[in-house]
């Protein structure tokens, strides 16, 4: 349990030196938007390639050759999707939710926070965090497409163009 073998500790030194190696030049390769956090399909794959990593380093069933694998092809899939999302119509909309307003003009929206589950509570939180503490004060707030929110105060708000491609509630 404590210790099996010194082959095993080499094992994992010499895997994963090379694991790391890869997953920096598999990462370099395919560029920022592989880590991104966009959208719940990146978190998804950012979470994945961690998981391989660790998978790769700690199981001694699993070679380096199959780890560097299914590392190129999980980054290869998210250029594949990143690709297809923007540059063929309608793709984005299968990976990613759009963003939805849920206050609008200080006013929430009660038919959005119940159809995207969140608390009044959770938007008051939101504000807060801003250093706001009127409703009032915000022109808006969206829950945007990777599950954060943003807050748009009334001074900030322009003429909201900002807000192009936010869904409404009906």
């Amino acid at each position: 349990m404590w210790f099996d073998s010194w082959s095993d500790i080499v094992r994992v030194l010499a895997v994963g030196a090379a694991a790391y190696v890869t997953v920096i030049v598999v990462l370099r390769a395919t560029g920022k938007r592989t880590l991104s956090k966009l959208n719940a399909f990146d978190w998804v794959v950012s979470v994945a390639l961690g998981s391989t990593l660790a998978t790769i380093l700690l199981s001694s069933d699993v070679s380096w050759a199959e780890g560097a694998t299914a590392l190129a092809l999980l980054a290869f899939l998210q250029f594949a999707v990143a690709w297809t999302t923007t540059h063929l119509p309608g793709g984005r909309s299968v990976v990613t939710a759009r963003p939805t307003l849920l206050l609008d003009d200080g006013r929430l929206l009660p038919h959005a926070l119940k159809e995207q589950r969140v608390t009044e509570d959770e938007i008051r939180q939101a504000v807060r965090a801003t250093g706001s503490g009127d409703l009032g004060s915000v022109a808006a707030v969206v829950l945007e497409s990777d599950g954060s929110f943003s807050v748009i105060s009334a001074s900030q708000a322009g003429d909201r163009s900002a807000l192009d491609g936010v869904r409404r509630a009906a």
